[in-house]
């Protein structure tokens, strides 16, 4: 077996990344309990500043202090006391590994680096993203910060296969320039298509292990990730109208390229009620049965997910989420 196919498996349940809560031994617990066919290293943002995705995320950069500032982060000369914090809350993530036995898939993840840029601001003011070079610096960093961050989880779990997951909420709207400037009343210049795959693929190469690339917004831009290096996308499947075909086409022809798929159908929020596991196949089926594939194919590319993170989800619900996706990707099998 391929090293990406023992990190990526297909036709099983997963999650995204963000829980409820502030334990996180517990919370490591029970997503290797909930999903144990690939679980993943989950997220606690409710912990405060620095456990959010952005603050996280740059304590993932290797030479690029931060510090919070003026409510945002921003690039520093010394990393600031919450910017400690964050790395402190990282290291305790990474030992609650140790807990666990994992010889399987196991995803980290992390915040991709058009996000980062889009929320992370200048000494001179505005965000990196406003910056080619900036950015192009800033890929350069979290990719040698993941790499390390691999490292320190592959030594806690010496038999497991790692994947990365980098989040991606705000590159469709970086491609399209509709990330608003400091002021609100205006938008950064668009990134190129070129740019932001040279970006991304600088990352995917420096990590050393599979990447999947998670996008919850609209228009994720998929043949660009496929070409990037991603190996797997996660999007929020219920966002995809079936009856617009262009965007149905553009999955089927990244589905038809040999792109794995983690469908987000069961909803990160929301109530428990039954039979949610069928609602949420049924949504993978209606897009596979709109494409005209093999439905034996199915379970070969195409895992399920919650929508996006659940850190705003109460921890009962969070748990009925994970078994409802556990029983839909049964549901894949026929």
């Amino acid at each position: 077996m391929s090293d990406a196919a023992a990190a990526l498996p297909s036709g099983v349940a997963t999650g995204v990344g963000s829980l409820p809560g502030t334990d996180i031994g517990e919370a490591v617990n029970v997503v290797f309990g909930e999903l144990p066919e690939w679980p993943h290293l989950p997220e606690l943002p409710a912990r405060g500043l620095g456990a959010d995705m952005i603050g996280r995320g740059a304590a993932l950069l290797a030479g690029l202090p931060v510090q919070w500032w003026a409510f945002r982060w921003e690039i520093a000369d010394l990393p600031g006391v919450d910017a400690r914090r964050a790395a402190d809350f990282l290291e305790r993530d990474l030992d609650a590994l140790l807990d666990v036995t994992a010889t399987g898939p196991v995803r980290l993840t992390a915040v991709g680096p058009f996000t980062l840029a889009a929320n992370i601001w200048r000494r001179t003011g505005g965000a990196m993203l406003a910056d080619h070079g900036a950015v192009a610096d800033l890929a350069a960093s979290l990719g040698e910060g993941l790499r390390h961050f691999i490292a320190a989880a592959q030594a806690r779990m010496p038999k497991a296969a790692l994947s990365i997951q980098l989040d991606e909420p705000n590159l469709p709207a970086a491609l399209a320039g509709r990330v608003n400037t400091e002021s609100g009343l205006d938008f950064y210049r668009r990134v190129p298509v070129e740019v932001a795959r040279d970006r991304l693929r600088e990352v995917a190469d420096a990590v050393g292990v599979p990447v999947v690339v998670h996008c919850c917004a609209p228009d994720v831009p998929l043949r660009l990730l496929q070409e990037a290096g991603a190996q797997a996308v996660s999007l929020d499947l219920t966002l995809l109208d079936l009856d617009d075909v262009p965007r149905v086409d553009a999955v089927g022809e990244y589905l038809d390229g040999g792109g794995r798929l983690i469908a987000g159908v069961v909803p990160a929020l929301g109530q428990p009620h039954p039979r949610l596991d069928k609602t949420a196949a049924d949504r993978v089926h209606a897009l596979w049965n709109r494409l005209g594939f093999a439905p034996e194919q199915l379970p070969r590319q195409v895992s399920v997910a919650t929508t996006c993170g659940m850190a705003g989800a109460s921890p009962a619900y969070a748990r009925f989420a994970m078994e409802a996706s556990r029983e839909a990707a049964k549901r894949l099998h026929g």
